[in-house]
């Protein structure tokens, strides 16, 4: 097979919440198979310290704003001329018992982690359209197919984001684009550090997951790359799951 495939010279993508943690791994290795990069997050110095540390470009923007992300992909279209692909991979999580939950943070959870994906996707497509071609990853999670206990809104943003990539499938494949979705296991970042130092629930995860051993940022790299580039341009509507085995088995 032909390492032309995965080639990502000479396209652009915009990598959402990658100051930190999957979304700057996915980013550097991006960058590595050639793409121009541009990072993004809400807080300028971790933004800019971010962008040196891998030699990239960086837009700071709120992705639940819609004028903030409309103003955002106008600047960086201006910059480099459109944007090829478009990985959705702000979010966060909010751990409460849902008769505890208030509608806020529900709605925030929400707001960042699924109906972000929808401004975000809506303001970039059009130019994908025009151009007959473009890349959008949907970072998904375990969750979007399995629940746990204190983490329904996230559990329901994530679901609700599967089916929003089949969605933009719908509506986007013929026009040349793929849509596709990457679903993390368990995966030990700085933003998961607390789970990992717990003795019991790390136990947990390895024994839950066949692989055994908590998820590695590294390892979503080659997904993120394999579904950025034309190795695969037949691949549509598809949500891939990295979760060493977990959500195959009982």
């Amino acid at each position: 097979m032909s390492p032309t495939l995965f080639d990502l010279s000479g396209r652009v993508a915009l990598v959402t919440g990658s100051t930190r943690g999957l979304g700057r791994e996915i980013a550097a290795g991006l960058a590595a198979a050639g793409a121009t990069v541009v990072l993004n997050g809400r807080d300028p110095q971790r933004l800019e310290a971010a962008r040196t540390a891998l030699g990239a470009d960086g837009v700071a923007f709120d992705v639940t704003d819609p004028d903030a992300v409309a103003a955002a992909v106008g600047q960086v279209t201006e910059r480099h001329g459109g944007i090829d692909i478009l990985v959705n991979n702000a979010g966060f999580q909010h751990r409460q018992p849902m008769l505890e939950l208030s509608l806020a943070d529900w709605e925030a959870v929400l707001r960042t982690d699924l109906t972000s994906a929808f401004v975000i996707g809506k303001a970039v497509a059009p130019g994908m359209i025009a151009r007959g071609r473009g890349k959008i990853i949907n970072i998904c999670s375990v969750q979007t197919e399995l629940a746990r206990p204190s983490i329904a809104p996230y559990t329901a943003a994530k679901g609700g984001l599967r089916n929003l990539t089949r969605a933009m499938t719908a509506e986007w494949a013929g026009h040349g684009l793929q849509i596709n979705g990457i679903a993390p296991g368990y995966v030990d970042t700085e933003l998961t550090a607390a789970l990992v130092a717990d003795e019991q629930f790390s136990s947990w995860v390895t024994g839950r997951t066949p692989a055994g051993r908590w998820g590695r940022a590294e390892d979503l790299v080659g997904p993120a790359v394999f579904l950025a580039s034309d190795a695969s341009a037949f691949v549509n509507g598809q949500v891939l799951f990295v979760d060493g085995g977990m959500t195959a088995v009982v």
